[in-house]
């Protein structure tokens, strides 16, 4: 089985850069896969797809050298285990709010008798390479979103998962779970208090030994992010990055037919246009 090269970048202690997907289209994979990216994840929490959309974007991943991975939409073993045997060598699972549950997500990513993984890799047989039921324990990485009050309460123990390989950080759900609506959803923030908590998360995940990732809106703060001590940032995602460079580029052309007008297009007689 080929080497996770997220597990390579982490034991040389460099970061690591997540790509992500929420639009169901195997050409937007492609594309996202070849512009340099450590990794790509593909959203079936909350991204606009399923497993049947899932499938040929983690195929049209395999043409660039990436580690595909799969947010899944919940804490259930069928669609863990069906997006292990799809080809993804990471899982990222939503509301992990104690160490009861990282067990279980561990449980369901490894083969008896370490964990209750069932055996069918069907794709990813091929898309691994030999060797796949020996080595994929070894190779697959396990994440849990901290994103709640009860994950937050119960941080140490979740990070003391045996098996579990890094904690990620929601931070949109996170700030609706510790302050309410007090503040606004969405990415990079700059309230103390939660900011306070993202690194009290890169600081329990270090202690432990395993990885902390967290999800960003800007390049900024992901550099940020990692001078706090995460091994992992994911920047933006393909919708986000869709709309923003077509909002650039209307406000861009926009702006500049403002600054200069067109000429009259009146009729030309001599020319009959």
């Amino acid at each position: 089985m080929k080497k996770n090269k997220l597990k390579v970048l982490f034991a040389e202690r460099k970061p690591a850069l997540n790509g992500w997907l929420s639009i169901a289209s195997s050409f937007t994979a492609e594309i996202m896969a070849s512009q340099g990216y450590d990794s790509i994840t593909v959203d079936l929490q909350h991204g606009a797809l399923d497993y049947s959309s899932a499938l040929p974007m983690l195929q049209a991943m395999r043409a660039s050298d990436v580690v595909p991975m799969a947010r899944v939409p919940w804490l259930d073993p069928g669609a863990i285990m069906k997006m292990l045997d799809a080809g993804a060598l990471g899982i990222i699972c939503p509301m992990i709010n104690s160490r009861e549950e990282a067990e279980r997500l561990v449980s369901y990513m490894r083969y008896p008798p370490v964990g209750t993984r069932s055996f069918g890799p069907t794709r990813a047989n091929f898309s691994a390479g030999p060797g796949y039921g020996p080595d994929a324990d070894e190779e697959i990485l396990s994440f849990a979103m901290i994103e709640t009050a009860d994950g937050m309460r119960n941080l140490d123990a979740i990070c003391a998962t045996p098996g579990l390989d890094g904690v990620y950080i929601g931070p949109a759900d996170l700030t609706l779970g510790l302050t309410g609506r007090r503040h606004r959803t969405g990415f990079d923030r700059e309230e103390p208090e939660i900011v306070e908590a993202i690194r009290a998360v890169a600081l329990a995940a270090r202690k432990a030994g395993i990885r902390a990732a967290l999800h960003t809106g800007t390049p900024d703060y992901a550099a940020k992010a990692i001078g706090w001590g995460f091994d992992l940032v994911t920047v933006s995602n393909d919708v986000r990055l869709l709309a923003g460079a077509s909002e650039a580029s209307v406000a861009r052309f926009r702006s500049l037919v403002a600054e200069a007008p067109p000429e009259p297009r009146g009729i030309d007689a001599a020319k009959g246009y």
